[in-house]
């Protein structure tokens, strides 16, 4: 496992061709976002709006089969849609924004939770994340978040990564958390966007994750590709599963 362990290098060029590609994504969403479009990436396709209506979490790469590869780097774009039958908006986002509750919510994946501030709808947060396939990573997360309504039943929120840190020896004595870039370079960002709406007698949620890591290095394909390519739609599938699981709980009152 020793090979593993070198070092990933986040470079400016990645950098760049991450926040170029976030910029036309966000780009592409505005027309959903302003009613010219459907505003559910579900609701597009009549087939996936089936799926989702009949309980089945729906999650794919959103531009094809493959994460986007820049120099240095991976961009890994995900989509996924889940309906729970009797929630509401309201309780959704008493949910979701409940943040020191998170490590509640989402273990085993989310180790700890702290909201650090509020202002109306915008949120800054930590969330410290345990990645866990063929070795074990942990990493420090600080987010900026923002919720927006559209009307009353419908809400877009967009949260992204103002500082990614790993952490090694996590909750040992000798924890020590290494500077930004430093580390696996097996998550550098993440940018979220969720969707909520109140209709059909409960709440469709969904989520797209865009987030950027390491390229795979020549030889070691085996060993890393399952962990950078498989672990987006894994977190992605087991956030929108423990969501529906937490809503499920509050409307029973169990």
């Amino acid at each position: 496992m020793a090979q593993v362990a070198t070092s990933a290098q986040l470079k400016p060029e990645t950098e760049r061709a991450f926040k170029a590609y976030i910029a036309e994504a966000e780009r592409l969403m505005q027309p959903a976002l302003h009613g010219d479009e459907p505003f559910l990436w579900s609701d597009a396709d009549p087939e996936r709006a089936r799926q989702v209506r009949q309980g089945k979490i729906v999650a794919q790469f959103w531009p094809g089969q493959k994460p986007v590869r820049v120099s240095g780097g991976l961009i890994h774009d995900w989509i996924g849609a889940a309906f729970i039958p009797g929630a509401t908006v309201e309780l959704t986002l008493k949910l979701v924004q409940d943040y020191d509750n998170h490590k509640n919510i989402y273990k085993p994946e989310v180790i700890d939770s702290k909201l650090l501030g509020r202002e109306g709808n915008d949120f800054q947060i930590h969330l410290r994340l345990l990645k866990k396939k063929v070795i074990t990573v942990v990493l420090d997360t600080y987010h900026d978040v923002r919720y927006a309504s559209l009307d009353g039943k419908r809400w877009s929120c967009r949260s992204y990564t103002t500082r990614v840190e790993e952490v090694e020896d996590a909750g040992k004595a000798t924890e020590k958390v290494l500077p930004r870039d430093a580390g696996h370079g097996f998550m550098w960002y993440l940018y979220s966007y969720w969707r909520f709406q109140e209709k059909q007698g409960g709440v469709f949620i969904e989520c797209r994750a865009i987030s950027l890591s390491r390229s795979i290095p020549a030889g070691l394909g085996w060993l890393i590709e399952p962990i950078v390519e498989k672990l987006p739609r894994e977190s992605l599938i087991n956030t929108l599963e423990a969501t529906r699981q937490a809503l499920r709980r509050e409307h029973s009152g169990g």
